[in-house]
C-alpha cells in the first residue's frame, strides 16, 4: 500500500467543486433514445450464429453424441463437440483444486442440467436453434445429489469421484468454541439464504471476429482484460492478438465477471471456421447456464447478556457452489469475516463448508458473501430483541462499535476502515418517524386487524475492494485542449463516463464537456482489473485522481515558466490556466498543450506532453448504512406487501449523489426481490423448475414502494478520494429489513423465523403452525 500521506483524503468537496453534485449521466441520452451499442446491435458480414446443445440430465455419463442430422440441416456451417475444439479444462478460481476442473464442453459426463454439451454454427440463429434440436445425446443416468446438506453426508452420489467427496473447500473453525460460555440468553436459528438467478436485463452475448491472426471480441463483461487473459489461454495465444471491447451492457451483477465457458467455445470456433460467430443467449438459457448466487444453510447462536449486550456468535455455514466450484468457494470466508456486522460481539466462532451438486454452478451476485452475513446477524438480532423483550433499533444501539474505535478489527478477521453507526441509525429513525410506525404497529394489534403492521430494520456493514488488485488510470490534454481519461473499469449503469470525468474537470478546472472517457477496450486502455466488488471509484477514481494530479502539476510548472510566475501563483479557472489575481495573464489549455510538445519550449528536464498514467491499489473500505423497511401483511392470505422504505447508506465522500442513489435504489430492488419472490428450484433429478420468468418471480414497479434515501459522510483514509463503494450496499442492506418488517409483522402471533422468500404459502405455513389459520378469515 502507499504511505499514508500519498493518500490522504483531500478536501474536495469546495464551493464551486464538481465533485460531490448531482451531475446527470453523460450516458443517458444514448441508452434512452435507442442509440446505445450491444452486441448483438453489431453485424459483420458473413456472420455465423451459434446455438448450443445442452445437457437435459443433471448428472450422466455421455456414451455418445450424434450430430449427423444436425450437420445435414439447412444452413448448417459445423456442429463441434469437446473433441472437435480441444480445448483445456479450466478451474473456475485460483484456490479451486485441479481434481474440479471444468471443460469448457462437457467431456465424457454432464453434471447439471443445461451443461453445454455441443454446438451448431450455422448461418442464421434460426438455423443454428432449429439443428441444435437434431443433435442426439445418448446419456446414462448417474445418481443425483441437488441438496447441499445431503451432498456433505458420507456415501453421497461423488460428481468427482477422484476427489473423495462432495466438500470442494473447508473453512476451519475460527475463534474458540466456548463463544457462549458467558450468556445469558441464547437464540438459535436455522437461516436459509435461498439460491438467486442473476437476471441482468441483458443476458450473455458475445462476438468473435477473426482478422489477420487476431481476434476481435464484442462481449458483455465486466472484466475486459481478465476475459482475453482466459480466452488467450485456452486459445493456446498471446494476449496482444486478443481484442476485447464491452460496449454498452444492460447488467452485470458479478456474473459477467470472468470467462463462462461458452464465450471461450464460442472464440475457439470463430477460430477455426475463419468467420465472425456470435452468440445471443435466451433467456431461459441465462436462467439455467448464467451462475447463480446465495445458497447458504446457516447454523447460528447468538448470545447476549439479560440487558441486551452481545456476548458471542456462533455460525455453521453450509455453501452450495453448483457442480462446478469457482468463486463461490471463497465466498464464505467474506461472510465469516463479515459475521460481527456493525456489532462489538467479543468472541465469533466461524466454521463453513463448500459442497458440490449436481446444479448450476454458483459465483459472485451483487454482494457476494455480504448479503449473506448480514442477513445472518440482522436476523439472529431480531430474534434476541424478541427474547429480551427489547426494542429492536434499541438492542441494535446498545451493540454498535463507537466511532472512536476505528480502524477496527473484529472478532471475525475483519479490520474496517472508519464508521459512524449510531449516526446513521439516528438518521433512519428519524426519516421513517420510527416512534409513529410503532404506535401505528400497537393500535393494529389492539384491534386484531386482519392486515397487520411490520416494521424491518437492518444496520449493515459490508467490504468493498479488498484483496481484488490495483486499477489503472491515465489523463492526456488532447491538442485543441481537451482531455482524456482512459481507466481499466468497465460502466455497466454505474455511470463511469460521468464520474470519472468530474474528478479530471477538478483537478484541471477544464468543464466537464472537454472531458472524454474511453474504458472497456483492451486496444485503448492499457490495463485494468475491471467492475468487481464496488471498487471503481475508490481505485479506479483514485487512478484517474492521481494522474490527473500529475498532468495539473505538470501543466502548472509549464505555465509558471511560460508566464514568469511562481507556481503559488498559477490557478486553473473554467479552462484556463493563468496567474491569480490577473485575468489577462493566462493560458488555453490548447496552447499549453501545443507548447508542451515541443521539446524546444520547455524548460529544462520537463519531458513533452501533458500525460500521466497511476496505478492505484489502496486498502479496502467498508461502507456502511441503516434500512427501514415497513410491510403489511394480510393474515388471511399470508400476502406481504411493502408499504415505504427507507434508507440511509454511507460511502465515504460522495463524487456524484446522483448516481450512487441510483446504485441505492437498483440495490434495494434487488434485495426486496430475494426476500419477497426469487428462488431457483430444482426438483430431486436436478432439473430446473424456474427456468423461465413465468416460474422465476423478479420485482415490478407494482412491488417496489416509494424508496426515502438519506447519506451519511465517514471518508475513509484508504484511498486520496477517501469515497468507499455502493454498487452492493443497497442489496446488502434491505434483504434482511424486509425479511424483519414480515416476520416483526407475525410476531406477536409467536412467529419468530419464516425464511426467505416470503411468499403467501410460507407465510400462511407460518401461520398455520402457530394455531393462527381460519382465525382472520371472512364471514
Amino acid at each position: 500500500m502507499a504511505d499514508r500521506e500519498a493518500i490522504r483524503p483531500l478536501q474536495v468537496l469546495t464551493p464551486g467543486s464538481i465533485l460531490g453534485h448531482a451531475v446527470r449521466r453523460r450516458e443517458d441520452p444514448r441508452l434512452i433514445t435507442g442509440t446505445g451499442r450491444y452486441v448483438d446491435d453489431i453485424q459483420p458480414d458473413r456472420c455465423l450464429h451459434v446455438a448450443f446443445v445442452r445437457s437435459t440430465l443433471a448428472h450422466a455419463t455421455i456414451r455418445a453424441v450424434d450430430v449427423a442430422a444436425a450437420a445435414a440441416a439447412p444452413g448448417v456451417v459445423a456442429v463441434l463437440t469437446a473433441a472437435d475444439l480441444g480445448l483445456p479444462a479450466r478451474v473456475g478460481f485460483q484456490m479451486v483444486p485441479e481434481v474440479f476442473a471444468r471443460p469448457p464442453l462437457a467431456d465424457g459426463r454432464v453434471r447439471f442440467v443445461g451443461e453445454p454439451v455441443a454446438l451448431v454454427v450455422a448461418e442464421s440463429p434460426e438455423a443454428a436453434t432449429d439443428a441444435a434440436q437434431l443433435v442426439g445425446l445418448d446419456l446414462e443416468a448417474l445418481e443425483v445429489v441437488v441438496d447441499a446438506e445431503a451432498a456433505r453426508q458420507a456415501g453421497s452420489a461423488l460428481l468427482f469421484p477422484a476427489h473423495g467427496s462432495n466438500v470442494a473447500n473447508h473453512f476451519a473453525p475460527r475463534g474458540d468454541d466456548d463463544v457462549l460460555a458467558a450468556a445469558e440468553v441464547t437464540i438459535q436459528g436455522r437461516f436459509v439464504n435461498q439460491r438467486l438467478a442473476p437476471v441482468p436485463m441483458e443476458s450473455e452475448a458475445i462476438l468473435v471476429v477473426p482478422e489477420a491472426g487476431r481476434l476481435t471480441v464484442w462481449a458483455t463483461s465486466q472484466t475486459p482484460f481478465g476475459l482475453r487473459a482466459e480466452m488467450a489461454s485456452s486459445l493456446g495465444m498471446a494476449d496482444g492478438d486478443i481484442r476485447v471491447v464491452v460496449g454498452d451492457m444492460g447488467g452485470g451483477f458479478g456474473a459477467k465477471a470472468g470467462a463462462r465457458p461458452e464465450l471461450i467455445v464460442v472464440a475457439a470456433a470463430a477460430r477455426k471456421l475463419g468467420r465472425p460467430v456470435k452468440w445471443i443467449e435466451t433467456r431461459s438459457e441465462n436462467l439455467v447456464g448464467m451462475t447463480h448466487g446465495r445458497g447458504q444453510v446457516q447454523q447460528v447462536e447468538l448470545g447476549a447478556t439479560r440487558d441486551g449486550h452481545l456476548v458471542g456468535l456462533r455460525a455453521r455455514v453450509l455453501a452450495d457452489v453448483g457442480a462446478y466450484p469457482g468463486i463461490a468457494t471463497l465466498l464464505p470466508f467474506l461472510t465469516g469475516q463479515m459475521s460481527a456486522g456493525v456489532y462489538a460481539i467479543p468472541a465469533i466462532s466461524y466454521e463453513a463448508h463448500c459442497v458440490v451438486t449436481n446444479t448450476t454452478p454458483l459465483a459472485a451476485y451483487r454482494g457476494a458473501g455480504r448479503p449473506e452475513a448480514a442477513a445472518m446477524v440482522e436476523r439472529a438480532m431480531d430474534m434476541l430483541a424478541v427474547e429480551l423483550a427489547i426494542d429492536p433499533a434499541e438492542l441494535r444501539r446498545r451493540n454498535l462499535i463507537a466511532p472512536d474505535r476505528f480502524p477496527h478489527t473484529t472478532a471475525g478477521g475483519a479490520t474496517y476502515d472508519s464508521g459512524e453507526y449510531e449516526r446513521a441509525l439516528d438518521k433512519l429513525l428519524e426519516i421513517s418517524a420510527y416512534p409513529e410506525l410503532r404506535a401505528e404497529q400497537a393500535r393494529r394489534r389492539e384491534r386484531d386487524d386482519r392486515v397487520q403492521l411490520g416494521i424491518g430494520l437492518s444496520v449493515y456493514v459490508e467490504v468493498t475492494a479488498v484483496g481484488i488488485g490495483p486499477e489503472w488510470g491515465a489523463v492526456r490534454i488532447e491538442t485543441d485542449g481537451t482531455a482524456t481519461v482512459r481507466c481499466g473499469t468497465t460502466s455497466f449503469g454505474q455511470g463511469h463516463e460521468t464520474s470519472l470525468a468530474q474528478i479530471a474537470a477538478e483537478q484541471l478546472g477544464l468543464p466537464l464537456e472537454s472531458v472524454l472517457v474511453i474504458h472497456s477496450d483492451t486496444d485503448a486502455v492499457e490495463r485494468g482489473t475491471g467492475t468487481v466488488g464496488s471498487r471503481s471509484m475508490q481505485h479506479g477514481g483514485s487512478a484517474v485522481h492521481q494522474a490527473a494530479q500529475q498532468v495539473r502539476q505538470k501543466a502548472r510548472d509549464l505555465a509558471s515558466h511560460l508566464l514568469e510566475a511562481s507556481p503559488e501563483d498559477i490557478v486553473f479557472v473554467a479552462g484556463t490556466v493563468g496567474v491569480a489575481g490577473v485575468p489577462e495573464r493566462s493560458l488555453s489549455w490548447a496552447s499549453l498543450a501545443a507548447t508542451a510538445g515541443d521539446r524546444e519550449n520547455l524548460p529544462e528536464g520537463m519531458e513533452p506532453g501533458l500525460a500521466a498514467e497511476a496505478d492505484f491499489e489502496g486498502d479496502g473500505s467498508y461502507p456502511f448504512g441503516a434500512h427501514c423497511a415497513v410491510v403489511e401483511v394480510d393474515l388471511e392470505t399470508g400476502d406481504a406487501r411493502l408499504a415505504r422504505f427507507f434508507a440511509v447508506d454511507d460511502c465515504g465522500r460522495i463524487i456524484n449523489p446522483l448516481l450512487a442513489e441510483g446504485q441505492v435504489h437498483g440495490g434495494i430492488a434487488q434485495g426486496i426481490g430475494q426476500a419477497l419472490l426469487e428462488e431457483v428450484v430444482f426438483d430431486d433429478q436436478g432439473t430446473p423448475r424456474s427456468a423461465s420468468m413465468l416460474d422465476y418471480q423478479i420485482p415490478s414497479i407494482g412491488e417496489i414502494p416509494e424508496v426515502v434515501t438519506a447519506t451519511t459522510e465517514t471518508p475513509s483514509p484508504n484511498n486520496p478520494l477517501g469515497a468507499k463503494g455502493i454498487g452492493e450496499s443497497g442489496t446488502i442492506g434491505s434483504t434482511p429489513a424486509v425479511q424483519n418488517a414480515v416476520v416483526d409483522a407475525l410476531s406477536h402471533l409467536g412467529i419468530r423465523h419464516i425464511d426467505m422468500p416470503l411468499t403467501p404459502e410460507r407465510v400462511m405455513d407460518a401461520i398455520a403452525a402457530a394455531g393462527q389459520q381460519g382465525r382472520y378469515e371472512r364471514a
